[in-house]
C-alpha cells in the first residue's frame, strides 16, 4: 500500500491499513504532531486510500490517487485561507453547508483542515454541529500541532492519528538522499535540532544553503577580529528597512548561540557557527550574542537602522 510514502510510524500505518481493509472508515480523523512531522503527507495518503477504487488502497497509480495527491480531486476539499491568521467561522460554515451536497464522483467526500488549531471557539462550535450528525459519506481530516487547542467535545469525536519522530537511521538516510552535499556533522545537528522530525530537519538544512553575503562577511570579520571588515559589512546596511535588518541580525544572533553550543560540547547545524566557535572564546561569543540581542530589540523598538549599525560597529569591534 501507498502508506510507505510516510516514513516511520510503522504501527500507525499498520493499524490504519488494517482498518481500511476491513472497511472501517471514521468520519473524523485528528492527525497530530509537531511541525514537519508529516501530517499533510498522511492526510493526502489517507484521502487517497478512502477514495481509491483499486486493490491495495491507496494504489498510488490510478487517476483518483494521482488527483488527490495533486490536490485537484473534486471530492477532496481543503478548508483554509492561508492569507489569514485564523480559520474563519465563515469558511467552516461554508464547508458545513457543502457537506450535505452529494459527492461528485466518489463514495465519500473529504474535508481537510490543515490548521485545525487555528479555529476559534465559534468555528469549532460550528464544526461540532456537523460532527454530531455527519452524512454517511462525509469524512473530516483535522490537522494540528497542538491538540489541546481543540475543544474536548471535538477531540472526543475524532480518531486520533498521532505522528511520532523518526528513528535516527531512517531520517539520516533520507536526509543524505535529499542533501547529498551536506556534511555528516550538519545532518547530525539538523536531526538533533529537529527532534528527528523530517520536515523540520529539511528546513534547517535548506536554510543553511541560503546564506546572505552579509552574513558570511560578518562571520569572517568577527571571527578574524577584523574591525574594518565588520564596519564595511555594516555601513551599507544602514540604508536597509528595519524589518529586513532585524531579520538578518536575528540570524546572526542564532549563529552566535550555535557557536556557544559548540563551545559547550554540543553540535551546531551551521558551519558558520562552528567557525565562530573555533575563532572566539565563550566569553567573547556571549558578549557578541548580548550585543546582537540588544540590536534586535532596538529594531523592534523602532530605532533607526543607521543607529543600530553604528552601535554594532562599536560594540563588536
Amino acid at each position: 500500500m501507498g502508506f510507505e510514502r510516510l516514513l516511520g510510524n510503522e504501527r500507525l500505518k499498520q493499524n490504519l491499513s488494517q482498518s481500511l481493509r476491513r472497511g472501517h472508515i471514521s468520519h473524523f480523523y485528528l492527525i497530530s504532531g509537531p511541525r514537519g512531522a508529516g501530517k499533510r503527507t498522511l492526510a493526502r495518503l489517507l484521502a487517497a486510500a478512502i477514495l481509491c477504487r483499486e486493490s491495495g488502497k491507496p494504489c498510488m497509480s490510478c487517476s483518483v490517487c494521482r488527483r488527490v495527491l495533486d490536490g485537484n480531486h473534486p471530492d477532496f476539499i481543503t478548508v483554509d485561507d492561508p492569507e489569514k491568521k485564523t480559520v474563519t467561522v465563515d469558511l467552516i460554515r461554508d464547508a458545513r453547508a457543502d457537506i450535505y451536497v452529494q459527492p461528485n464522483e466518489s463514495d465519500h467526500k473529504i474535508y481537510l483542515f490543515p490548521r485545525a488549531q487555528d479555529m476559534g471557539l465559534p468555528g469549532q462550535n460550528a464544526l461540532l454541529k456537523v460532527l454530531e450528525e455527519p452524512p454517511k459519506y462525509g469524512v473530516f481530516l483535522l490537522l494540528t500541532d497542538n491538540p489541546d487547542k481543540l475543544l474536548p467535545t471535538v477531540r472526543s469525536r475524532c480518531t486520533e492519528l498521532k505522528l511520532q519522530s523518526l528513528p535516527e537511521d531512517v531520517i539520516r538516510r533520507q536526509l543524505e538522499r535529499d542533501f547529498p552535499n551536506a556534511d555528516a556533522e550538519d545532518i547530525t545537528a539538523a536531526i538533533l535540532r529537529s527532534g528527528s522530525f523530517l520536515g523540520q530537519a529539511r528546513e534547517i538544512l535548506s536554510d543553511g544553503d541560503q546564506i546572505p553575503p552579509q552574513t558570511e562577511s560578518f562571520v569572517r570579520s568577527f571571527a578574524g577580529r577584523d574591525a574594518l571588515g565588520l564596519t564595511q559589512t555594516l555601513v551599507p546596511m544602514e540604508k536597509w528597512k528595519r524589518d529586513a535588518l532585524g531579520e538578518i541580525l536575528q540570524s546572526w544572533l542564532e549563529l552566535m548561540e550555535g557557536a556557544l553550543v559548540c563551545r559547550s560540547g554540543g553540535t551546531a547545524v551551521s558551519g558558520l557557527s562552528r567557525t565562530l566557535a573555533v575563532s572566539r572564546g565563550s566569553a567573547e561569543l556571549l558578549e557578541g550574542a548580548r550585543c546582537l540581542k540588544k540590536a534586535v530589540d532596538y529594531c523592534a523598538a523602532n530605532v533607526s537602522p543607521a543607529a543600530i549599525c553604528g552601535y554594532l560597529c562599536w560594540a563588536l569591534r
